[in-house]
């Protein structure tokens, strides 16, 4: 949690990773670079793990304020966008003094908040038909118009995730028997070996029309996931920390592990800490507290 009079300092960029500080009451530097923190007030968690801060590994990168005001701003922005490439130039004219890649970290985990709320009435039977239906109408009448990417957006229903219903009921058989999943999922990935090549063709302009969901995104997140894992370990091997990384640690058998382990502690402004993890993504407060309930109270054994 943040309170509510303090300012989030972000970097303009799209990696935010994530380290918590144990016994932490009040704002503290970050190891790295010295960002502060995101703080979770006394009260609201228990064990003794209360602050979580913030270390941006892109150098040189420019550094600003993002106040609690502003961040809800941007919120309520988002709140009747869809996740096109249109979706980011409005963004981008809106709040000029902000990265793009600063407003698709915070646009991209908003889309997926609201997206967790409303996907499971698009999965039931009677509506996957309905789309189905309206796809098959609108790509014989105009086959050659962006109709599924239309729909799409008409619906309020991801462009990559719309492709993949429609392209789930494409594949089944007249008993109704659904593809396999890596079937589904090799095609969604290279929409040419779908047999329908008008499909196909759909299929692919939602998927690169896509900021949030998809095969696109899901390779682009890996990859940004990865880079910063290792900037990560350049920068503490610039310092001469040794650490064990998740692979190392993996090796020995442990089954859940942060990014990196220091293998000896090092003292932050009299806090001493152990671990880090990384995450290439906007943390607010509900991410925050997700991952601390999913990943990081283990790791404080």
């Amino acid at each position: 949690m943040v309170d509510l009079d303090s300012a989030l300092s972000i970097s303009q960029t799209n990696c935010l990773p994530l380290c918590l500080v144990p016994r932490t009451n009040r704002p503290t530097r970050a190891l790295l670079l010295g960002n502060p923190v995101l703080q979770l007030p006394r009260g609201k968690l228990s064990g003794n793990c209360y602050g979580l801060f913030r270390a941006s590994l892109t150098r040189n990168c420019t550094k600003m304020r993002l106040s609690r005001a502003e961040h809800k701003d941007i919120v309520r922005c988002t709140e009747h966008l869809r996740p096109t490439r249109q979706c980011m130039k409005i963004l981008k004219d809106r709040f000029p003094n902000h990265s793009q890649s600063t407003l698709l970290s915070i646009f991209s985990l908003e889309y997926q908040k609201r997206t967790k709320k409303t996907i499971s009435r698009h999965h039931a039977p009677d509506v996957i038909e309905r789309h189905y239906q309206r796809y098959l109408s609108a790509a014989k009448a105009h086959p050659t118009a962006p109709v599924l990417l239309e729909l799409a957006n008409e619906v309020d229903l991801s462009p990559a995730l719309m492709a993949r219903v429609i392209l789930d009921r494409y594949l089944q058989d007249p008993q109704g028997a659904v593809p396999s999943k890596p079937v589904l999922n090799s095609m969604l990935k290279e929409p040419s070996l779908i047999p329908d090549q008008t499909l196909a063709k759909h299929i692919y302009q939602c998927t690169i029309n896509d900021c949030c969901y998809g095969p696109l995104v899901d390779c682009i997140k890996h990859a940004i996931g990865q880079e910063h894992e290792v900037l990560l370990c350049d920068r503490l091997k610039e310092r001469n920390l040794s650490f064990l990384d998740e692979n190392q640690l993996r090796a020995m058998g442990y089954d859940k592990t942060p990014d990196i382990i220091l293998e000896v502690p090092i003292v932050v402004e009299g806090h001493i800490v152990h671990w880090i993890e990384s995450k290439a993504s906007f943390g607010d407060d509900q991410s925050h507290c997700t991952y601390l309930t999913e990943q990081f109270w283990s790791y404080c054994n």
